[in-house]
């Protein structure tokens, strides 16, 4: 059922934990499957230095949360505006449509991200 890449990066997130000198940070949650992420990063003359995930959730939120790390990390503010569901969702090698909520609650925290800095 799930790709290889989100296995893995369930299996092994990338990024997981606190961000002590976080320039900005978020929760979001889906009050349907009770899923929480929270979500930091650290930015240095308008780039993403670190990026850094908290998540209570289900395989494919963990895997999201984790693969939106690596996407974000280096690029410069505005990837927090223009990273996409879909983007995520191949990124990761795809996901079952009844998944889908895992790569959504991700996008969800960088847009509030967004909002923040």
């Amino acid at each position: 059922m799930f790709s290889s890449q989100v296995l893995d990066h369930f299996q092994n997130p990338r990024n997981a934990g606190d961000l002590p000198d976080a320039t900005a940070s978020v929760e979001v949650n889906n009050p349907v499957c009770g899923d929480v992420l929270q979500l930091a990063i650290k930015v240095e003359q308008g780039r993403i230095t670190r990026a850094s995930f908290r998540c209570r959730g289900c395989t494919t939120s963990i895997a999201c949360a984790s693969q939106l790390t690596v996407l974000l990390s280096g690029n410069f503010l505005e990837r927090l505006r223009e990273i996409s569901v879909d983007e995520l969702a191949q990124s990761l090698g795809g996901l079952p449509v009844e998944t889908l909520h895992g790569a959504h609650l991700a996008i969800d925290a960088a847009r509030a991200l967004a909002e923040k800095v």
